[in-house]
């Protein structure tokens, strides 16, 4: 199934099974599961959770701290993960109001695992376990990233290294030619920067400015079957999903995001029947229909 399970922060937050449930729901529909920096589970935890999956990608901040990044893209390799994925949206937090309004912290009982050796180094108010997840970004998420980084990667693993919150064609060429095995299409869930554009809204172009030098995949907005096929006709190999996953993990556990998957699946193929695709190869833009800006 061309549906990989988005990086998505705290997931104890959402259900007390956290992510090893998320991971054993991906295992069970032949998908894989990108695990985050700031997961409130260890990264070998999730790995182990994970066995008989396809491939497990580690999705990597990375830190001023370049030793400190270092030891977790090796803690990584050595869990088994198949690859590693850095996210270049964020060198600093965006304007989160509603976090701000809700007074959004993780619970105390919980810490985001895979950086407590970063809890010296912050302020009591900041502690890794409760508020001030801004401030350990700002403080902490190195926001001077050229192309260079992933020449430095390379330094470090030998594992594939995909890039995730690309949305310029420009950009996109860059990280190509910088090296990158994989680029991953994502505005971070509309969360960053107001007024960016929907990954959706990106592929065909950026697909064009790279050719198939390398995997394209595509991260937000996807609710429904029919918004997989439009993302694979528009250009990408497969799609990232993620808050339908918090959804059914908050409600059933493990049991939650077999249900999402599952139906996300069912309706991908049913789409693809309507459509007449045998398979993912037919699946093509002659599918598509381009509206001009005066109908809509």
């Amino acid at each position: 199934m061309p549906v990989l399970v988005a990086p998505m922060s705290a997931m104890l937050m959402a259900h007390k099974q956290g992510e090893p449930a998320t991971a054993r729901a991906a295992v069970a529909a032949n998908t894989s599961m990108i695990v985050s920096t700031m997961a409130t589970t260890s990264l070998e935890g999730v790995a182990a959770a994970s066995q008989g999956s396809p491939l497990i990608i580690f999705q990597l901040y990375v830190q001023r701290d370049r030793d400190f990044t270092a030891s977790l893209i090796r803690r990584a390799e050595k869990a088994g993960y198949g690859a590693i994925m850095v996210t270049v949206d964020s060198p600093r937090v965006g304007n989160r109001e509603a976090d701000e309004r809700n007074k959004y912290k993780i619970r105390d009982d919980l810490a985001y695992e895979n950086l407590r050796e970063l809890a010296p180094r912050v302020q009591a108010h900041d502690r890794i376990s409760a508020a001030g997840t801004v401030n350990i970004f700002n403080t902490n998420m190195d926001d001077t990233l050229t192309w260079d980084f992933v020449l430095w990667v390379r330094t470090v693993t030998k594992l594939p290294v995909f890039v995730k919150g690309v949305l310029s064609p420009k950009d996109a060429r860059s990280a190509v030619d910088a090296g990158v095995d994989g680029l991953v299409l994502s505005n971070h869930g509309g969360r960053q920067l107001d007024h960016s554009p929907a990954p959706l809204d990106m592929i065909a172009s950026v697909r064009r400015a790279i050719g198939y030098r390398v995997p394209l995949l595509m991260d937000g907005g996807i609710r429904r079957g029919t918004d997989v096929l439009k993302a694979l006709a528009l250009g990408a190999d497969a799609v990232l999903l993620g808050r339908p996953v918090m959804f059914g993990l908050a409600l059933d556990g493990q049991k939650g995001v077999e249900r999402v998957l599952e139906v996300l699946r069912r309706e991908l193929e049913l789409a693809m029947v309507l459509a007449g695709c045998s398979s993912l190869s037919d699946i093509s833009k002659d599918l598509l229909m381009q509206y001009p800006a005066s109908m809509l």
